[in-house]
């Protein structure tokens, strides 16, 4: 078994596929029309095109802006992404206008960071010591 596709709740997915693909750098795998103006919309890492996949999927479900908000107010992360260096994202998103709600620290064996996805999450990214 393993683990094709996770999802990240968001509000507009033009908007998220414009952040993921433009700022993250993840590419667009799959774009299939669902009606009410909703796709199956998946992104990947271009380092692994056939790896797993990320669902921008609508959080148009009110118990997933519930839930979205509740995180968010705690500061919780949604997901994690692994970088090859935090401290050089931060700095490369930084420059594009990302907003982080932590910035780099490191947490005993790996170094973490928080940003919002413009889309209503928190994301961290993450690299091991």
């Amino acid at each position: 078994m393993i683990i094709n596709v996770c999802s990240v709740w968001v509000d507009d997915q033009a908007k998220a596929l414009r952040f993921y693909t433009e700022v993250l750098g993840f590419v667009k795998k799959t774009d299939v029309p669902l009606g009410d103006g909703h796709s199956w919309l998946t992104v990947v890492s271009p380092a692994h095109p056939d790896g797993v996949e990320l669902l921008l999927e609508p959080d148009a479900h009110p118990a997933s802006k519930q839930f979205k908000a509740a995180i968010v107010a705690d500061g919780i992360p949604f997901t994690s992404f692994a970088v090859a260096d935090v401290q050089q994202e931060y700095d490369r998103m930084t420059a594009l206008g990302v907003v982080f709600t932590r910035p780099p620290t490191v947490m005993g064996p790996v170094t973490t960071a928080v940003f919002d996805d413009t889309c209503g999450n928190l994301i961290q990214i993450t690299h091991m010591n």
